[in-house]
């Protein structure tokens, strides 16, 4: 697995930082021990067949093999974080994490996938950090996720079946329009790419509370996704792996103990 490193100084600075911005905000990240799987959200291809493993964190898989006799747009399967192995973990507006996979999109027919930031109004399908495997586009898109794509910044262009590192940076900040929420985007993929830390746009002042302005929007949940293609995969299967699963909770520990110090500051060297 390809790693992002930052020079020790400019790392600890930026976790002083985010630390001081949200400083008199209670913490809330929650700190997964588990993933839930929900299958079939959209389900234009009711009689194709599906594999699943969930072997969390080690490997996540999802293969839907479609029937020759296949209709329709997609089908569309997810995992989630969880503390309890049973539910969706909610994570809210002032969370702070970095996670992140390496993930495989194959087969012998057609799909996108990848990571998963949903907000509350799309907590199964929206807020999407995407590889097709028909166009080999990499890009971030929908829910609260700012836009960026990695083909159009960096020439990014996925190949069917290979590996792809991705994973995301999300800071709290002062949630507020100074100091808004950020998000950072990486990929490994032929080098090692990432978008810089991109600020979140102010969401809808009438629907806060409860969901918040300045972030990804509470509750949300965090994981991975696939949308195998129906009628263009007629007949074949779409292979989704998520595996060397990692999560790290990045909210500040007060007082600081060493090993939770060490472990942050060995993201930034």
């Amino acid at each position: 697995m390809k790693t992002f490193g930052l020079n020790r100084p400019a790392g600890l600075a930026l976790f002083a930082m985010a630390a001081l911005l949200v400083a008199g905000s209670a913490f809330a990240t929650p700190t997964p021990n588990s993933a839930v799987l929900h299958t079939r959200i959209w389900n234009d291809c009711p009689i194709s067949v599906l594999t699943l493993n969930n072997s969390y964190p080690v490997q996540i898989l999802i293969d839907d093999q479609m029937d020759p006799a296949c209709l329709g747009y997609a089908n569309f399967h997810n995992w989630s974080f969880s503390v309890d192995g049973v539910n969706p973990v909610d994570f809210q507006n002032n969370s702070n994490f970095h996670y992140g996979f390496d993930f495989i999109l194959g087969g012998t027919g057609f799909g996108e996938g990848g990571l998963r930031v949903a907000p509350w109004w799309g907590l199964e399908t929206d807020g999407k950090f995407m590889v097709n495997s028909v166009s080999g586009e990499v890009a971030c898109f929908g829910g609260r996720l700012p836009f960026y794509s990695f083909t159009v910044n960096h020439g990014v262009t996925y190949v069917k079946g290979t590996p792809i590192h991705m994973e995301v940076i999300y800071w709290a900040n002062g949630l507020n329009a100074v100091q808004p929420a950020t998000i950072e985007y990486r990929v490994a993929y032929g080098g090692s790419y990432s978008s810089g830390p991109i600020a979140f746009d102010q969401g809808n002042p009438a629907e806060d509370p409860p969901h918040g302005v300045w972030g990804m929007l509470q509750p949300s949940w965090l994981g991975g996704w696939v949308q195998p293609y129906a009628s263009q995969s007629a007949g074949g299967n779409v292979h989704a792996e998520w595996n060397n699963i990692f999560f790290d909770n990045l909210d500040p520990q007060v007082p600081v103990e060493q090993s939770t110090w060490g472990r942050l500051k060995s993201m930034y060297q």
